[in-house]
């Protein structure tokens, strides 16, 4: 019986696996309003076993997002270069880079609030420590806190739009973003005391 159990489990797994994986396909090929019959024969499972590990649509997004983000996007922070700057930057660039490339999903986190899945606490502390580094080594503004960096994020995804395929726009206005990270004679005015959005931890 414990055998039984043991693959019953393994199967689940393989299932939620195979389930997200075409799910974050279907969405960029054939759109937020895919169904979950669809994205249950690309993986190859009955819509059923769809909704019993997903209840709402709601959670299987929130499981693409979390997934966009662990395979993707953190993966691309650990890739460092020993420049505290360049690292910094370097992250920031990465992680526009991969949500650029997945517009229909960030799209469906943003209307689906999910941006407190698990995935996002974890780039936000490496983005906290790069940022950490970066401060240490007098490459970046002393006041400067992870929400700004959240923010900056926000803003150059912003610009991300369909007849830009290259997204030659994310690229500038985040380069534009990023020369106000560095030093300056002037102090940022303080944030509010209300933490921005996307940068709960």
């Amino acid at each position: 019986m414990a055998g039984q159990g043991r693959t019953l489990r393994a199967d689940a797994a393989r299932n939620y696996e195979r389930i997200v994986d075409a799910a974050v396909v279907a969405f960029e090929e054939a759109g937020p309003a895919v169904t979950l019959g669809e994205i249950a024969r690309r993986a190859d499972v009955s819509v059923a076993t769809v909704y019993r590990r997903f209840r709402a649509r709601d959670q299987l997004v929130r499981a693409v997002f979390d997934h966009v983000l662990s395979t993707e996007v953190e993966p691309a922070l650990g890739v460092g270069t020993g420049d505290p700057w360049r690292d910094l930057v370097g992250a920031l660039e990465a992680t526009v880079a991969v949500l650029a490339r997945r517009q229909v999903v960030l799209s469906l986190a943003r209307e689906s609030k999910a941006f407190d899945v698990d995935s996002v606490r974890q780039c936000l502390r490496t983005l906290e420590h790069l940022l950490r580094r970066a401060i240490d080594a007098g490459a970046v503004r002393p006041e400067l806190e992870v929400r700004d960096l959240a923010a900056v994020l926000v803003m150059a995804l912003a610009t991300v739009h369909p007849g830009d395929p290259r997204c030659a726009d994310p690229r500038r206005y985040l380069a534009l973003l990023a020369d106000g990270l560095r030093p300056s004679q002037a102090t940022l005015p303080p944030p509010s005391s209300h933490d921005f959005p996307a940068a709960h931890r």
